[in-house]
């Protein structure tokens, strides 16, 4: 498709005219003479988008566009600026589109202008080519899980087969197979929903030249293509505009990618991704042009719209509400997919995933190569994110330079966030068991009732002897929440439970907090510890987001509600969130566990002893969550006994609906 310009069969009079709309965007721009001190990824497809109008439409004034950005970008010496000229994004943005320009109108140029074009692929293709060889063990040449690595092989790919380099398209194959091989089955990105956008679409790239170049189709090597986007369906907020910003994410607005929903909707027959790429590319289209802060942005996707889109198949509004994605251990509970639905992102899972983790942890020391540079994955292990009526309620930070544990939904140990952060990178250099993970899972499309725990003591300082930290978050069918949180050190320490918002969290009279975004509301009620004291700060979180800018830099303000325990070798927190409107949240009375109720529906929680002990209710099970008008679920159950009545009674722990 890419390579030769030719698009599924049949009409697609949308794609057109958004494509004859890019190629005249940049007319009034007069080119830059000199390189510019930002980034100049924008030059490439501000030639190719006008090639491709060209080739569809045959109007000359298209081919004098393109021209015009063809020969602002050949005479720069380099390409790139601030950070790594030659041999990073923007060589690999200028690489991918100017080449599919050479291949799409070369023979329609003026001689010069296309020998001029030539000659400055193939120095720039070669200048990547031997810096990928140079540098392979250390940064993007041999990262497998980050964008860089995919955007750079997919330019090279790209230039390789159109001026028949074939060390070049070899090595970026090379690459390929095993990033395919190497990235999460279950389709998660620990970069996050902005730079799934930003970079996934060259994997996507690299696939479609390869097979049309090559004859070999690896769409379904390794499963994370395949699958990819039902993770970046459930980081979607209710309303299909903004996402859920765990990871690196410069707003809330920079997610969607229509191309890339269109290939995916094209190669798997996914109805949903073609109905993202119609919303994507319609409705959506000037507000995500207009507010992202991710640049080039959406806008220049135009030729892989007009080139993907096939008409053929059919487009299907989202129905799923649950997911679990293992690798990350990311857990996306809604109630819904409408505008005021409420939505719930949780995780926990080692730097870059499970998958990544381990894979980088064998490089390192069987070839002692660094394969892992997760710099926009958080110590955000055992957060969440909530979303209700339109806004965001329990807020993650974005994007961040120094990274800390207390800038999420978290816990702090003694005022302290996890060992070694407060840096750029993370994960860097940290020993292998510092591990996070989720367990004890419930995601069942049938209940509306999600759960998950996440275990996170392993992050901390050693040196803090916290031998327990787990957090159990249970989401309601009607979209309440309920956290508890285990805490256990060798030596007596100060808990404390941060609630991030956008707006500070207004005391109730009864001693609750209410979150307020715009028109949306939660109430927050903990009604453990019983002594703790809580207060609400402001937190300021700066952060340069692009590397090729290097005096820019945006402050995010949080609201942070701190709640924090007197000093004990153990603690425990025990909230209700609730932005539904009903009846308040109460605690149920036990004997052994916890239990919050909200009238219709109750919790009960045990995560470590897995004993629960109330009125009417004895069970030896992690969870039994309870609605006035439905069968009760259980979590790592092995008996339930209900109102004296024994429902379940097995050897093994069962995780599920009972009766």
């Amino acid at each position: 498709m890419l390579l030769s310009a030719t698009p599924p069969a049949g009409p697609r009079p949308a794609q057109e005219t958004r494509l004859y709309e890019e190629a005249t965007r940049h007319r009034g721009l007069t080119p830059p003479r000199t390189h510019p001190l930002a980034s100049i990824t924008w030059l490439g497809p501000a030639a190719s988008n006008p090639a491709l109008a060209y080739r569809v439409g045959g109007d000359p004034a298209h081919l004098a566009e393109s021209r015009r950005w063809i020969e602002a970008a050949v005479r720069l010496p380099h390409w790139g600026k601030a950070h790594m000229p030659d041999h990073d994004l923007d060589a690999g943005w200028l690489l991918h589109h100017l080449a599919l320009t050479y291949k799409w109108i070369g023979d329609d140029l003026p001689d010069g202008v296309r020998a001029l074009l030539r000659y400055k692929l193939l120095l720039q293709g070669r200048r990547m080519y031997e810096y990928a060889v140079a540098s392979e063990g250390s940064w993007w040449s041999s990262s497998y899980w980050q964008n860089h690595n995919w955007i750079c092989y997919a330019g090279l790919a790209t230039a390789g087969y159109v001026l028949g380099k074939q060390e070049w398209t070899e090595r970026a194959k090379d690459n390929l197979a095993t990033v395919l091989d190497l990235m999460p089955e279950d389709g998660s990105h620990a970069e996050g929903v902005v730079y799934w956008r930003y970079g996934v679409p060259f994997l996507a790239i690299h696939l479609d030249l390869l097979k049309e170049a090559e004859g070999i189709d690896w769409w379904d090597r390794g499963g994370f293509m395949s699958r990819t986007f039902r993770y970046r369906l459930h980081q979607t907020a209710p309303g299909f505009a903004f996402n859920v910003d765990h990871g690196d994410c410069h707003d809330r607005r920079s997610g969607h990618s229509a191309g890339l929903y269109y290939r995916l909707g094209a190669q798997y027959g996914i109805p949903e991704a073609q109905w993202m790429g119609d919303l994507a590319s319609g409705e959506l289209l000037w507000k995500e042009a207009a507010e992202s802060g991710v640049r080039p942005g959406i806008l220049p996707e135009a030729y892989l719209e007009y080139l993907w889109y096939d008409p053929s198949v059919q487009a299907a509004r989202p129905t799923e509400t649950r997911a679990f994605f293992p690798d990350l251990g990311l857990l996306a509970a809604r109630t819904g997919w409408e505008d005021d639905a409420t939505l719930v992102s949780f995780k926990a899972s080692p730097g870059g995933g499970h998958r990544a983790w381990e894979t980088a942890a064998k490089h390192r020391a069987e070839r002692g190569w660094e394969t892992l540079n997760q710099g926009h994955h958080h110590p955000d292990s055992g957060s969440f994110v909530l979303v209700s009526q339109g806004a965001f309620l329990a807020v993650d930070e974005g994007y961040s330079n120094r990274k800390r544990a207390a800038h999420h939904n978290l816990l702090l140990v003694d005022g302290q966030g996890y060992a070694d952060e407060d840096r750029y990178h993370v994960y860097r250099d940290i020993p292998f068991e510092r591990q996070a993970r989720q367990r004890d899972v419930l995601v069942s499309p049938d209940c509306g009732w999600a759960h998950a725990t996440a275990e996170i003591a392993a992050m901390y300082d050693p040196a803090l002897g916290v031998r327990r930290l787990d957090r159990t978050l249970v989401f309601t069918p009607s979209g309440r929440l309920v956290l508890l949180d285990l805490a256990e050190a060798d030596e007596a320490r100060e808990w404390t439970f941060l609630l991030q918002t956008d707006r500070p969290a207004e005391p109730l009279p009864d001693g609750g907090r209410l979150i307020r975004a715009g028109e949306a509301t939660a109430r927050v009620r903990q009604f453990a510890p019983a002594d703790g004291r809580t207060g609400c700060e402001v937190t300021e979180v700066v952060a340069n987001p692009t590397s090729s800018t290097p005096e820019l830099s945006l402050t995010r303000t949080l609201h942070t509600l701190r709640s924090t325990t007197t000093r004990s070798t153990e603690g425990l927190f025990l909230t209700a969130i609730d932005p539904a409107t009903g009846p308040d949240a109460s605690q149920v009375p036990c004997t052994q566990g916890q239990g919050v109720t909200f009238g219709t529906e109750t919790v009960l929680l045990s995560p470590v002893a897995r004993r629960i002990r109330t009125g009417g209710v004895s069970a030896d099970a992690a969870a039994v969550l309870l609605t006035s008008d439905g069968a009760p679920y259980v979590v790592a159950a092995t008996r339930l006994e209900l109102d004296g009545t024994v429902l379940l009674d097995v050897p093994e722990p069962y995780t599920g609906r009972v009766g």
